[in-house]
């Protein structure tokens, strides 16, 4: 490693499991001696782990990488690297290349292992650029545990698969990431016995659909399923809290419900993703489910699990949406009374179906809905939480909350709690009040 280059930035756009996989790589360089910079600008190894998910996205990248040009001028040897899901597709990979002849290294998603010598690889090559991109292989094995340094000490993401088999019309996931790989049992438990070594009491298994998980364990020989692997996660010693994101409709199980029902561990929200309330365009989407069949799930969850929250996503404006699917959708969120509910703009991406479909949605229409939407969002949430008024519940303490300078946490629901309290209580799980709601928080009283 050049001893001159002695700070490094990543910024993260993104899902979950890109934020995990941007610990690895700070973890990496932080093993190389490396230290965490005050800025882009300033840093001489800077890496932007890259989403795809929406073409804003992809703006906001070349924005960033742009205003780079100056330092790298100022900074021959300044190193900056783009990774993530949209250096899988050659179109973005080709535009890199011709647009900022400054970035010394691109890898995809599968690349995460080899970062380490792919660093020094730049380094040893001043005048090359290191430009990695392979097609998947779907028979290797992404199961090796790299070094990370951890936003939270007390809290992190685990990667138990990758990959997505599910090809909804208006995603480009399992096109950059690739189709479904598993990780073995026994070395996602090893992990996070490691990491709870080191002072993690909660962490979250990061899929793109967890509930399709098929593992092997190894000293059985036998495929595993998802609930079986939350068990075996439950039953690691010190372990407090478990966390999953995210969940299929089609593939969420009366086993996961019974697992999640029967131990404390298992944290009670499930983030279970909607994306419309209308047959029809749950079809066009390619689902795989309807309206009736989620209704029966959000039954199920509701009638075995005490104090659930559910969460979900919603997309408006997909194309074909009239304002009777728009209204179905109004309906099911009503009828549901989500605790929170993540709203889109439908974004077309080049090379999924719905970007093909001759239906689009006008701006103006889609607009008008996401705001109709925000408000019908809003009420629920407010209804929700007055239920919790009073009671007295665990919070895991994540940090200061600078702008009503006191302690803010989660409930094992996910709900916010913020309340007075020492700095010490960061990393704990202690007992609060909730005194007043605020809809998506709550501020709260710790019990002495």
């Amino acid at each position: 490693m050049d001893n001159n280059l002695k700070t490094y930035k990543i910024i993260t756009f993104g899902c979950q499991m890109n934020a995990n996989d941007s610990e690895k790589l700070a973890g990496v360089l932080e093993g190389k001696g490396c230290v965490e910079g005050l800025s882009e600008e300033t840093s001489d190894i800077v890496i932007f782990n890259t989403c795809t998910v929406r073409e804003n996205a992809n703006k906001r990248l070349y924005g960033r990488v742009g205003h780079l040009k100056k330092s790298c001028i100022e900074n021959k040897k300044k190193i900056v690297g783009i990774c993530g899901c949209m250096m899988q597709e050659k179109d973005e990979v080709e535009a890199i290349k011709n647009k900022y002849p400054y970035v010394k290294l691109i890898f995809g998603t599968h690349n995460i292992d080899e970062f380490s010598n792919l660093i020094d690889e730049v380094i040893e090559n001043q005048n090359k650029v290191v430009k990695v991109y392979d097609e998947f292989d779907e028979t290797k094995k992404e199961d090796s545990i790299l070094p990370s340094k951890r936003v939270y000490s007390f809290k992190c993401g685990i990667n138990i698969m990758y990959g997505c088999n599910n090809f909804c019309t208006y995603c480009i996931v399992p096109y950059v990431r690739g189709r479904e790989r598993s990780r073995d049992v026994e070395n996602i438990i090893s992990e996070i016995e490691n990491a709870v070594k080191d002072g993690v009491v909660e962490v979250m298994l990061l899929g793109q659909n967890v509930n399709s998980y098929r593992g092997i364990k190894r000293k059985l020989n036998k495929e595993w399923t998802f609930p079986k692997l939350l068990q075996d996660v439950a039953d690691i010693e010190g372990l407090k809290r478990i966390r999953f994101m995210t969940s299929h409709p089609k593939d969420l199980s009366d086993e996961l419900i019974e697992v999640i029902k029967n131990n404390e561990k298992c944290c009670k929200h499930i983030h279970l993703p909607l994306q419309s309330g209308s047959n029809k365009i749950l079809k066009l989407m390619n689902r795989r489910y309807d309206r009736e069949k989620y209704l029966e799930i959000i039954d199920k969850i509701r009638n075995n699990i005490t104090d659930v929250a559910i969460t979900t996503d919603v997309i408006v404006g997909f194309p074909g949406e009239e304002e009777e699917d728009f209204n179905d959708t109004i309906d099911l969120i009503k009828k549901v009374n989500f605790d929170s509910v993540f709203t889109f703009e439908y974004s077309k991406r080049n090379g999924t179906k719905a970007a093909e479909m001759i239906n689009q949605v006008n701006e103006e229409t889609v607009k008008r809905r996401f705001n109709e939407l925000l408000k019908v969002v809003e009420d629920c949430a407010g209804s929700n939480t007055d239920k919790y008024v009073g009671r007295v519940m665990e919070v895991l303490v994540e940090s200061v909350d600078r702008e009503v300078n006191k302690l803010t946490g989660r409930l094992s629901n996910n709900y916010l709690v913020h309340f007075e309290g020492e700095d010490l209580l960061i990393g704990k799980i202690v007992k609060v009040k909730l005194i007043k709601s605020h809809g998506f928080y709550f501020e709260g009283e710790i019990c002495r």
